[in-house]
């Protein structure tokens, strides 16, 4: 996107107007007086949610009771949905499964790695991954490394001075020492929105002797991702994010076909079992992705989750998931330019990667009260940022906040944290959620007692 020396509304209309994207947002139920940047976090309930699941409730349930098993096709539901996905994320037909939640995920594939790793690389005895990755995802490794007798080392990358993906990719390469049995990294980091080069990191890992387990859950739906292409060996992801499929919604897993028959996976319920209604005492597993499921599956759930999938797959008509992420980038491009123009001087910095190829759908702002003597935008913990987004929020804009460390501020400040999703965001609500930001800061309203009043989820 090419931006003007000075930003105006008028800009901002003339973008949406121009946009091939913008019928998209009809599909979703957004509530009025709402800038909902938040969908990194829980998506927009797509339109035909309610409908189709009340048809589900009614109809399938209430009426058809257990013949709906056969007749509405809930039994296979998990694959229906996981080849809807696959379509997102570079995966062939069949290798993807919905099912369970993002960290049961997790504890399956980290496991079947393990035991790739232990049975051709015993010397291999490390699982590195981010110390600022998403803690579920580091609590799994803690768990299973402490009962495997494996070491967790966790690494800091530094993204925000990564002026390109290769930057990211070198200071993740020298990590990869030879103790390293698998990597594992979200692929698009959920405070900074820092996005790894799935490719090029694959390869470093592969070269140095381990393999990779990569989160999706900020990218699917956000960015393209090739998993076939970048010859990534497991990968489970999220259904509530970007792919819209409601709160809790089912995630999915996948594994490279490769692996996916090497091990059974460790939770051995009688859904992933070859024939689940042999009903035999001893465990078979299925052939393919469908070992990775467990017990009897959520079907409301999937319900929902299809409908949210199918709001990124009504994107192919008009370029796919390539054309979602050049609008994604102009959002976040626009929204970076505007808060540099509009909120100059009121203690603002960027926490995410200011290069294209190296950033999410998310834009991460770190703040500082200005006149703090140490620089306007100096990154803090405890300084407000929870406060401005709550002002915020009472504005009708909704971001989030997240955490940092109190005894390492300036490596882990607290976030600002902004969702761009090009199926239903403009560009005109770009400039207006930065004039509320501006407005916020400039009057001090973030320094009202209400707004410093925490919620459990924050």
């Amino acid at each position: 996107m090419t931006t003007p020396a000075a930003l105006t509304l008028d800009h901002c209309r003339a973008l949406d107007a121009a946009d091939p994207l913008r019928p998209l947002r009809d599909l979703f139920d957004l509530p009025p007086h709402t800038i909902y940047l938040d969908g990194n976090s829980l998506g927009v309930m797509p339109r035909s949610a309610p409908a189709r699941v009340a048809k589900a409730i009614t109809e399938e349930w209430g009426r058809d009771l257990i013949r709906s098993w056969n007749s509405a096709g809930w039994f296979a539901l998990p694959q229906t949905v996981g080849n809807q996905i696959a379509r997102l994320v570079g995966a062939a037909p069949n290798e993807v499964v919905a099912t369970d939640s993002t960290s049961v995920n997790l504890y399956k594939v980290l496991s079947a790695a393990l035991n790739i790793a232990a049975a051709d690389t015993p010397e291999r005895r490390v699982v590195l991954s981010e110390r600022s990755n998403f803690p579920t995802d580091l609590y799994i490794a803690e768990g299973l490394c402490a009962e495997r007798g494996y070491t967790l080392r966790l690494m800091d990358v530094d993204s925000h001075s990564a002026t390109t993906a290769a930057d990211l990719t070198a200071q993740v390469q020298a990590q990869l020492s030879p103790d390293v049995a698998v990597l594992m990294l979200t692929h698009v980091n959920y405070r900074t929105g820092a996005m790894h080069d799935m490719a090029a990191v694959t390869a470093a890992a592969h070269a140095a002797g381990a393999l990779t387990v990569w989160d999706l859950a900020h990218s699917a739906g956000a960015v393209p991702v090739d998993l076939n292409g970048a010859q990534a060996d497991f990968a489970v992801g999220c259904g509530y994010k970007y792919l819209n499929g409601g709160p809790g919604a089912p995630a999915f897993v996948w594994a490279h076909a490769r692996h996916v028959d090497s091990f059974w996976q460790p939770l051995s319920g009688w859904w992933g079992h070859a024939a689940p209604f042999e009903f035999t005492p001893n465990y078979r597993p299925a052939a393919g992705v469908s070992r990775y499921l467990c017990g009897t599956q959520p079907i409301l759930s999937l319900t929902a989750l299809t409908c949210g999938v199918d709001t990124l797959l009504a994107a192919e008509p008009l370029g796919g998931m390539a054309a979602l992420r050049t609008k994604s980038l102009a959002l976040t491009d626009l929204f970076v330019a505007l808060v540099k123009q509009r909120c100059a001087g009121l203690g603002l910095g960027l926490a995410t990667p200011r290069a294209a190829p190296a950033r999410g759908s998310q834009v991460s702002l770190t703040f500082a009260p200005p006149g703090n003597g140490n620089g306007s935008a100096t990154p803090t913990v405890n300084a407000g940022a929870y406060a401005i987004v709550q002002a915020l929020i009472a504005r009708g804009v909704v971001g989030d906040f997240r955490a940092g460390d109190a005894t390492h501020p300036e490596r882990t400040p607290d976030i600002l944290r902004f969702g761009f999703t090009p199926l239903y965001l403009g560009f005109e609500e770009v400039w207006h959620a930065a004039e509320h930001l501006r407005q916020v800061l400039a009057s001090a309203e973030w320094q009202q007692p209400r707004f410093h009043q925490k919620h459990a989820v924050t």
